[in-house]
């Protein structure tokens, strides 16, 4: 099995991709780049050997957000539901699955709606498009082949104290080296584990591609019955279930 990992950014320049190997009771780093641009991952998505790639950057926008701003652009509608206050107003800049993953790791996403993720979402919409018209099963609830991947908070669900670590290169050897530790089976070359420490970017992305691998194996939250249809529209995160360990079991 192969899992690819994106750290998608509004620009290429900041977007990082990493391909791991699953075999025989290891996992191996076999590619790890920086500067990716969308056609460099629909080739990886589309070759055929990728059993799911697993993104990190929001897949839509909530209901309650798309609704209003269509409504807004019509001057002939009316729409009494536009209050302006905050509970409503953060109707709007949250997912159902931005509230989840809130209940779940008690710390609140960023929003897709209101924070500068939403330029990466935008470059995300097109990506989506672009490997959907590849051949790609881009459901957005996850049940096809990608998922939508949280790296910072799937660390901390697995245990790992991620402070400071996308800021201080030094946070991310020391997070990196208890990695290794707690993962024997991950073989990782030295060029790939300094560019990890070097760079937020590749760091995430090989998170990503690890909690991908959860996701490829049903290891992680699925959307609740009464919000399925709306994860495939907004996207839903797969946070994992599990021991970290329990990757390659």
């Amino acid at each position: 099995m192969l899992t690819a990992g994106i750290d998608l950014a509004a620009e290429s320049a900041g977007t990082a991709l990493a391909v791991i190997e699953w075999a025989d009771g290891r996992a191996r780093l076999i590619d790890l780049r920086l500067g990716v641009d969308d056609a460099a991952i629909v080739a990886v998505a589309s070759a055929g050997d990728i059993a799911k790639l697993g993104i990190d950057c929001a897949f839509g926008w909530p209901d309650e957000f798309v609704a209003f701003v269509s409504g807004h652009a019509d001057l002939t509608v009316s729409d009494p539901s536009v209050e302006g206050g905050m509970v409503w107003r953060r109707t709007l800049a949250y997912r159902e699955t931005d509230r989840f993953a809130r209940d779940v790791t008690g710390r609140w996403p960023l929003s897709v709606s209101t924070d500068r993720l939403g330029l990466t979402a935008m470059r995300c919409a097109g990506l989506l498009r672009r490997l959907a018209e590849a051949g790609v099963d881009t459901d957005r609830a996850g049940a096809g082949d990608i998922a939508e991947v949280y790296p910072g908070a799937s660390l901390r669900l697995w245990g790992f104290d991620t402070t400071g670590y996308r800021r201080e290169p030094n946070r991310r050897r020391e997070l990196l080296t208890v990695l290794r530790v707690r993962a024997p089976w991950f073989d990782l070359a030295e060029a790939h584990a300094e560019l990890m420490v070097a760079s937020g970017d590749a760091f995430d992305a090989v998170i990503a591609a690890l909690v991908t691998r959860a996701a490829a194996r049903g290891l992680y939250i699925p959307p609740p019955a009464d919000v399925a249809e709306r994860a495939t529209r907004e996207g839903w995160i797969a946070l994992p279930t599990g021991q970290f360990e329990s990757l390659i079991a």
